[in-house]
């Protein structure tokens, strides 16, 4: 009989014991899955005698491109064209972008002298660079055309990026058949590769890009 009850107390002893082993190990924390870290998107780095930059995934570069804004003063320059995918289903005109161009016979370096109307321009700091801006805005036939030119202040030769926004009013579609573009999204872009620009070496006219590009800082 002692020998029973001796064994009925240890199996309860062991079973308490076992109890609380189990509710500290209940109330430990469980560490979350670890998630793998976010994809880092893509970037390509563009590389002329004069300046790199680097632009999104998606932007088509065109080296062929001139301004025409200027009557019998075409601009030449390279235009990195917006993705197809920001202008779809928009009223986004899928040539809009951001445009590096040169007037290497200016005296000033200023963003005025890039466009042909009478426009006033100011000077602005960006990180450790400083632009002269400028812009101007048109209508014409149910579209807006807008142009910022950010021109690097004392570059020889003057070198700048210009903005381009052309888009459609958006009440001259038929409701539902498209959204309004994203201008906080489409300008952040921008800003982007205006942050990315560097001037490389002797600057001078050519644009034609190198093999190797520069490292970027």
């Amino acid at each position: 009989m002692t020998k029973y009850i001796i064994g009925v107390l240890a199996i309860l002893i062991l079973g308490a014991v076992g109890y609380v082993l189990y509710g500290r190990i209940q109330a430990q924390p469980v560490a979350p899955p670890t998630l793998p870290p976010p994809a880092l998107p893509v970037t390509h780095t563009y590389a002329s005698s004069t300046f790199s930059l680097i632009y999104a995934d998606g932007f088509t570069v065109d080296e062929n491109y001139r301004y025409e804004g200027v009557p019998n003063k075409p601009v030449s320059g390279v235009k990195f064209i917006i993705p197809g995918a920001m202008a779809t289903g928009t009223n986004l005109a899928a040539h809009s972008g951001v445009s590096v161009e040169s007037l290497p016979r200016a005296k000033t370096c200023t963003a005025d002298i890039y466009f042909y109307e009478d426009v006033r321009a100011e000077y602005v700091t960006v990180g450790s660079r400083v632009w002269s801006i400028a812009s101007t805005s048109g209508v014409g036939a149910g579209n807006l055309y807008e142009e910022t030119v950010y021109a690097l202040k004392d570059s020889k030769p003057c070198i700048a990026l210009r903005y381009f926004i052309h888009s459609g009013n958006i009440g001259n579609y038929p409701p539902g058949t498209v959204a309004e573009f994203n201008r906080g999204a489409l300008l952040a872009e921008f800003d982007k590769i205006r942050d990315s620009f560097a001037t490389v070496g002797a600057q001078d006219a050519s644009w034609g890009a190198t093999s190797a590009p520069p490292a970027i800082q």
